[in-house]
């Protein structure tokens, strides 16, 4: 079965960064599109980035756009996402989600897999 793993997380002080790693198994990694979503306590899952598998496209929410980067290794069945110039409010839980479509990636619904998430905390 798919499996996700999200790493990489961690307590920062504002203005650092962190590099947050998703190794998947289970998949033919080249074939999905990869996202990373994040949750912060009493808020709802939103989107931050994805990648899709075909072009390697990216796209991000607009308050990551210059900040954050998202990338993918498919030799290593791993995707990345670069954090640079953290605010407290990027502090949430960081999710992986993988998915078969290349269409819809802001929607969480078009994801079939996740992983079991990655604190990050920024402290100000």
């Amino acid at each position: 079965q798919v499996q996700l793993v999200d790493t990489g997380g961690g307590l920062v002080q504002a203005g650092g960064s962190l590099r947050l790693s998703c190794a998947a198994s289970g998949l033919t990694f080249s074939r999905y599109t990869m996202g990373w979503f994040r949750q912060a306590p009493g808020k709802e899952r939103e989107f931050v980035a994805a990648i899709t598998w075909s072009t390697d496209l990216t796209d991000y929410i607009d308050s990551a756009k210059g900040r954050f980067t998202i990338s993918r290794d498919n030799a290593k069945n791993t995707v990345y996402l670069q954090m640079n110039s953290l605010k407290p409010e990027d502090t949430a839980v960081y999710y992986c989600a993988a998915s078969r479509s290349n269409y819809s990636v802001r929607r969480r619904i078009a994801y079939d897999a996740w992983g079991q998430g990655t604190q990050v905390t920024v402290s100000s």
